[in-house]
């Protein structure tokens, strides 16, 4: 069996040299509002073009839940 040699702190500062955190890369969604690449954005739920995530929709649903859970508590 083969001794395994040592890693000098060079060589580990070399390899480790690459695990750095970037920032991300930001894109502008076509209403203005920057989003990360390739997600659909966070203020109007569109990704390439069209409405993916429907904000309206999921807003009036809340509300819908949170009506109904008052009016049963009372």
């Amino acid at each position: 069996m083969v001794v395994r040699m040592r890693h000098t702190r060079a060589h580990t500062a070399n390899r480790r040299s690459h695990h750095a955190i970037k920032a991300q890369k930001l894109a502008v969604c076509e209403c203005g509002a920057p989003r990360v690449s390739h997600r659909a954005c966070s203020a109007c739920g569109r990704y390439r073009g069209r409405v993916v995530v429907d904000f309206a929709a999921k807003a009036s649903a809340k509300a819908a839940r949170r009506s109904k859970k008052t009016a049963t508590a009372k």
